[in-house]
């Protein structure tokens, strides 16, 4: 590691950030609940060895009509991101290494905000473990369903020129509010954003990758070349980087494989291990400045709680690695 990165001495603590307002499924706000289940089962200290904080959250929303049907609960996801992102800033300031438990993929929104916001100046680089691109807007998505968009909102991509949708303004102007959350512009650059498994993207999405060349380490190549020799090329694009966030969304993992249990399962995905390799690999470095998991949907599991259980292992045995190598 270059000498520029200096190393702090972080201490963890989970956030839990049980908002699924972003959702098309419901049962994402049970996910740390179903991950502490599945501590009981295995008898791990996961949750007790570390502090675990709670962001307020208000799932409400879901009940009322859908007033912006190309960016669902919009106005409730706006509140829900800017509370989760002074949360998270606050224990950023404190020096912790918030590894925060999410519902959906909509509250990355928050994470990469906190971080740019107290770190306006340093360089982020973005490690997106997923089956999805996550690149939409309101312009382009075919659902309406925000965990389809933290990338597109975080990069400031509207994504105009390739539409398919006529969002009215009202829905435009809470976007832009959303882009700009806690700070004016975009939160990162599409250079500094690395994919790993995205196997499962929309036209217009596929149009963004290719224009701006944004890496997706496929599970074949992966596979092929080798995971060892794929992470340090990874490592290598985001070297001019001083801060890592890494997103774990565990509908990377095959859910054939796995189970169900998460908002949009995906065929063809990382074994448990392949993703523990990629989460490894990068935990530990120096620059890492938060980590996110998110849509672990027990109400969708068609075997049990084995998601849950499954992404327990993973964290558990990363942490245990993690501990092992920040020792002072």
């Amino acid at each position: 590691m270059q000498s520029h990165h200096r190393f702090v001495k972080k201490s963890i603590v989970f956030i839990e950030n049980m908002s699924e307002l972003g959702a098309g499924t419901r049962g994402a706000s049970l996910g740390f609940q179903a991950l502490k289940m599945a501590a009981l089962k295995f008898g791990s200290d996961l949750f007790i060895r570390y502090p675990i904080e709670k962001v307020e959250t208000d799932n409400s929303g879901l009940h009322q009509p859908v007033e912006h049907p190309f960016a669902k609960h919009i106005p409730e996801i706006y509140q829900a991101n800017l509370r989760a992102a002074k949360f998270i800033m606050a224990r950023l300031e404190s020096n912790k290494l918030p590894l925060v438990i999410s519902g959906d993929h909509s509250n990355a929104i928050a994470t990469i905000a906190a971080i740019r916001s107290k770190y306006p100046k340093k360089k982020l680089g973005v490690i997106w473990v997923d089956a999805h691109a996550d690149l939409h807007s309101p312009y382009t998505t075919p659902s309406g369903n925000m965990h389809g968009m933290p990338l597109g909102a975080s990069l400031a991509l509207d994504n105009e020129e390739n539409h398919k949708n006529e969002p009215v303004q009202e829905t435009i102007d809470r976007w832009t509010e959303l882009e700009n959350l806690l700070s004016p512009g975009p939160k990162l650059n599409s250079n500094d954003l690395v994919f790993f498994a995205v196997r499962d993207t929309e036209r217009a999405e596929n149009v963004v990758i290719d224009k701006f060349g944004i890496r997706n380490y496929r599970v074949d190549e992966l596979r092929h070349r080798g995971f060892a020799t794929c992470l340090a090329e990874a490592k290598d694009r985001l070297k001019e980087c001083e801060l890592l966030y890494i997103s774990f969304d565990v509908d990377s993992m095959d859910c054939d494989l796995v189970s169900s249990g998460t908002g949009t399962p995906v065929p063809h995905g990382l074994s448990p291990d392949e993703a523990f390799s990629i989460l490894q690999y990068f935990c530990t470095d120096p620059r890492l400045t938060a980590m996110e998991v998110v849509e672990v949907n027990p109400l969708l599991d068609n075997k049990g709680n084995t998601m849950a259980e499954t992404t327990q292992r993973i964290l558990d045995k990363l942490l245990r690695y993690w501990e092992k190598n920040n020792k002072s």
